[in-house]
């Protein structure tokens, strides 16, 4: 796991990312925005909330009410498949 070590909150849904292996970049979660649990972004501040937990994971709010998978946000944000970016994994699974 390419653990996150930075992320900050953009305008317009966006967010800014970066990973221990140096990778960093913004990306746009609008598509997200008003679904769900993801209504809570359209509280004002709410969004600014976004940290790096603990366990590495991307949330807001206080008590992690809205968590995104890091590691996914890192494929996203390199273009990269799982094969590329966790090759034993993928091998283990085939095994």
């Amino acid at each position: 796991m390419i653990r996150p070590i930075g992320v900050e909150a953009k305008q317009a849904y966006r967010i800014w990312l970066k990973y221990e292996d140096g990778v960093n970049g913004e990306l746009y979660l609008g598509h997200l925005a008003g679904k769900g649990v993801f209504k809570a972004w359209d509280v004002p501040g709410y969004f600014k909330t976004v940290r790096v937990t603990k366990y590495g994971s991307i949330a807001w709010g206080d008590t992690d009410d809205i968590e995104l998978c890091s590691d996914a946000l890192y494929m996203r944000l390199t273009g990269k498949p799982i094969e590329e970016v966790w090759p034993d994994m993928v091998a283990a699974e085939i095994a």
